[in-house]
């Protein structure tokens, strides 16, 4: 069970599929405890399967007043991701950001709303370790092959592509030519990404295959510790880990 004096976690986009992962690691942890889940809608359904784990919310403002988290968990879409954290950063609370749609005005907006608040915050593209071990080992490729191009696969729920994994690795590369992203949209996938290198004579794929959404719960865990002790907002989880 959780303990009520550990990190307070709120949790938006709770009914997901990568909430409903969430909620099930988060648990498992003594000292995170969920203080409240943001759902688009708290009907009774919701209420039904939420509740065992905390209080249900579909408006973020008076989640954020009524329960005062530590830590904003943000696992929803592009049309709220923006306004969760802006609400987040306002109130002096810390963001842990999964989902996808952002700018890089709003990023550099949140950093600068950090700085001034002295509070951590994390925008993460992706929380799987591997995935992180393959956008590095693609940085140092990029380094000794002339040409690249990303494949980037995920399901059919994903409404937003490229993804922001694809778009971290290609500005992690780092290179001067241009890197095409190719996005692929399916039934029975979950999150899969090759770069591919062609050199004269030979190819070079590195590739990362998240085959559950558990590969994400581990680098969202330690992110959410992490941020406890940061006084300001990072963009990648490589940032905490190296």
């Amino acid at each position: 069970m959780n303990r009520p004096d550990g990190i307070r976690v709120a949790l938006a986009g709770a009914m997901g599929r990568m909430g409903q992962a969430a909620l099930e690691a988060l648990q498992r942890e003594d000292d995170l405890h969920l203080c409240g889940l943001l759902v688009r809608r708290a009907n009774e359904e919701a209420e039904r399967r939420l509740s065992p784990y905390g209080a249900v919310y579909d408006d973020p403002e008076k989640l954020l007043d009524t329960e005062r988290p530590d830590v904003w968990v943000d696992l929803t879409g592009p049309e709220s991701v923006v306004r969760h954290v802006d609400l987040a950063l306002s109130r002096g609370v810390r963001p842990v950001v999964g989902a996808t749609g952002y700018s890089d005005d709003d990023v550099r907006r949140w950093e600068r709303t950090a700085r001034e608040r002295q509070i951590g915050g994390a925008v993460c593209p992706n929380f799987a370790i591997g995935a992180l071990l393959m956008m590095r080992f693609a940085r140092e490729a990029a380094r000794f092959m002339p040409r690249a191009e990303i494949v980037e696969l995920h399901h059919d729920g994903k409404r937003d592509k490229p993804s922001g994994t694809s778009l971290r690795t290609r500005a992690m590369m780092d290179v001067d030519y241009e890197v095409p992203i190719h996005s692929v949209r399916l039934p029975g996938l979950v999150a899969h990404q090759e770069v591919i290198f062609g050199g004269a004579g030979e190819v070079l794929t590195i590739r990362h295959d998240s085959l559950s959404r558990e590969s994400f719960m581990p680098g969202l865990i330690e992110a959410i510790r992490r941020v406890m002790q940061m006084r300001e907002l990072v963009y990648g989880l490589d940032k905490l880990l190296w």
